[in-house]
């Protein structure tokens, strides 16, 4: 529609003559990026995401896909800035010709005009936080991503007085009464984000401390943490930042706590610059492993490290806490039957063998006086010839030798079919949940493996998929 206006628009014959359809497409290409700025900053107001995901438009709007809905409009900023910027060269190429600048003429436009210095600020801004916030580039060098992905100011800075230049006039006036019309399209998303900001800075104030620093097997640390008036429910995920780390940092993790201790935890796994920082300022470092490897106590269930370290207790690390915001995880009580998947943390290498997570599954099978749960463990890595042995010298007459548990381990990737196609026999006419928290291409496929084997009609068994935010390494049945 932007593309028509532009071109039959009588008020814009001169500039389509002078420019040609390089000066339409230049600008209805500048439309598309102003409804693309209104929308790019909502999926990142948490707070919102979390207030309208508790509604029935949760149902509707697939609100759990917020970051991916914030990539695509990125995207989407890149193609369509790219496509602008190429316009404008061509143009100031024909407006050079016709007035017999030459190229001389064609470097002032683009580098000493207003418009041309702010559209190169934007340009540089934007390739900047493209390139470190790919998928590579952000799991190698978080920091540098979080840093400069908020060029988005100065970004968004420049892009207010873009238009405000009237280089290119109508042909009648009022000249360019509504060129610098951003602030309008930004506004309300701009608003909304300062006030998320503004909240986070009052969240991070209030009183929070951590109680308890638990060292577990494999460089999981579990940090606990109490924070007056902090609600929570199952599911949920928090921001946290260590000021003594970095105060600008806020990274997001799972709450592992129930909703009715007096207290959140959170298990870290060491493998970033901020966890392995964080972690030896808790007195959770590779040496401290290393030193209660042989203690069975710390290979069955972690070890206290606050407690057994008294000069840790005085010099323990503050926290602020931003959240808890709502995940597809909370949707699993909405359902009479969930599925809940985990892969990663834990399970690879062989050498965790779930020991961290070992104690909450006993507790788990043992709380179960129904038989409503049933717990699943995959193990599938490949395994040394010393781990064979030590299964075999550890075999119990009831128990698995790996986890302990009643349920025995399966050695080898889960047949997803043939468990799809035991949960539909099982619970025929039911809708069931499945929540997924894992590597993209076994998510890919449980999406897939969803839609297959949901029965198209009123009466039948449906399958509905949720990605979630698990740290849980084994696949529960409730």
């Amino acid at each position: 529609m932007s593309f028509l206006n532009y071109q039959l628009n009588d008020n814009l014959e001169n500039a389509r003559t002078t420019y040609g359809i390089t000066f339409v497409i230049a600008r209805s290409s500048a439309l598309v990026l102003h409804i693309d700025a209104a929308m790019i900053l909502f999926p990142v107001c948490r707070n919102l995401i979390t207030m309208i995901r508790a509604t029935p438009l949760n149902w509707i709007i697939p609100f759990d896909n917020h970051i991916e809905f914030h990539k695509a409009i990125g995207w989407s900023i890149v193609f369509f800035s790219l496509l602008h910027v190429v316009s404008h060269w061509i143009n100031f190429y024909q407006l050079s010709k016709a007035s017999g600048g030459g190229i001389g003429m064609w470097f002032q436009l683009n580098f000493a005009s207003g418009p041309g210095a702010t559209g190169y600020v934007m340009l540089i801004c934007l390739l900047v936080m493209v390139v470190t916030a790919t998928e590579g580039n952000r799991r190698r060098h978080f920091n540098r991503f979080w840093y400069l992905h908020h060029l988005f100011i100065p970004f968004f800075g420049a892009w207010s007085f873009h238009g405000a230049f009237c280089m290119i006039k109508p042909d009648r006036p009022p000249y360019c009464s509504d060129i610098a019309v951003f602030w309008k399209y930004w506004i309300a998303s701009g608003v909304i984000y300062v006030g998320e900001r503004i909240l986070r800075e009052i969240r991070a104030r209030q009183k929070t401390y951590i109680s308890k620093v638990i060292l577990h097997p494999s460089q999981v640390v579990e940090v606990q943490i109490k924070k007056d008036n902090i609600v929570t429910k199952a599911g949920q995920y928090i921001y946290l930042c260590c000021p003594e780390v970095s105060y600008w940092e806020w990274h997001p993790f799972t709450l592992t706590s129930a909703p009715e201790e007096d207290y959140i935890s959170v298990h870290i796994r060491v493998v970033g610059d901020f966890t392995k920082t964080f972690a030896k300022r808790l007195g959770c470092d590779s040496e401290s492993e290393k030193r209660l490897t042989k203690n069975k106590e710390f290979a069955k269930s972690g070890i206290d490290i606050s407690s057994i370290n008294p000069e840790l207790q005085k010099n323990i690390p503050k926290v602020m806490i931003d959240g808890p915001f709502g995940s597809a995880s909370e949707d699993v009580f909405n359902f009479e039957i969930s599925i809940l998947i985990g892969a990663g943390i834990g399970i690879t290498p062989f050498a965790s063998s779930l020991e961290w997570f070992h104690s909450l599954l006993l507790a788990i099978e043992e709380q179960d006086i129904g038989q409503l749960i049933e717990i699943r463990t995959y193990l599938t890595g490949h395994l040394r010839d010393s781990e064979v042995r030590n299964i075999y010298m550890n075999v119990g007459e009831t128990n698995d030798a790996v986890t302990g548990l009643r349920t025995p381990t399966h050695y080898g990737r889960p047949v997803w079919d043939k468990i799809f196609t035991e949960m539909r026999d099982q619970h025929p006419a039911t809708d069931i949940g499945v929540f997924f928290c894992g590597p993209k291409p076994i998510g890919k496929q449980l999406h897939e493996k969803c839609n297959l084997w949901s029965e198209g009609f009123e009466d039948g068994t449906r399958f509905f998929y949720g990605k979630g935010e698990f740290l849980l390494s084994f696949i529960l049945l409730l």
